[in-house]
């Protein structure tokens, strides 16, 4: 069973947001969810960013500055990146009127507050290919919903 904490308040998310831009959000605090409360912060809070393509230089910039390397096996993922974005961008739109950290909340009490949803589109091999890593990959399970 997956365990979360609730956020308590929209400042809480902005902590998380604004930390992971600014590189002092502690990597040890760097969950699952607080990927997708920085996200939904992006995707909120900061409409002058293009989340689809500025987040993955942000979160490159995040793991070099606090010690994880991008590479083939490890860091930086395009193909999970670009699926949660379009994920939390999705639940968004429909769950956006109840706040930000109530949808963020929300969002984790949903299936994708488990880190694994992206299996329930893509298999294990071709999401952690290399390709996928790198680019872009469509699932070869299901399309997704959004």
């Amino acid at each position: 069973m997956r365990s979360f904490k609730p956020f308590a308040s929209d400042d809480e998310i902005e902590a998380i947001g604004r930390g992971f831009l600014d590189l002092t959000w502690p990597v040890a605090a760097w969950t699952h969810g607080a990927h997708f409360a920085a996200t939904l912060w992006l995707l909120t809070c900061r409409k002058d960013l293009d989340a689809a393509r500025d987040l993955p230089r942000f979160i490159r910039r995040y793991n070099e500055a606090t010690g994880t390397v991008n590479s083939d096996t490890a860091g930086y993922h395009e193909t999970i990146t670009q699926a949660s974005i379009r994920a939390a961008r999705d639940f968004l739109m429909r769950n956006g009127d109840i706040g930000l950290f109530h949808a963020c909340n929300a969002l984790m009490a949903s299936a994708l507050g488990d880190p694994d949803w992206p299996l329930a589109y893509w298999s294990r091999a071709r999401l952690f290919s290399t390709a996928a890593r790198r680019n872009w990959v469509d699932p070869d399970i299901r399309p997704l919903p959004f």
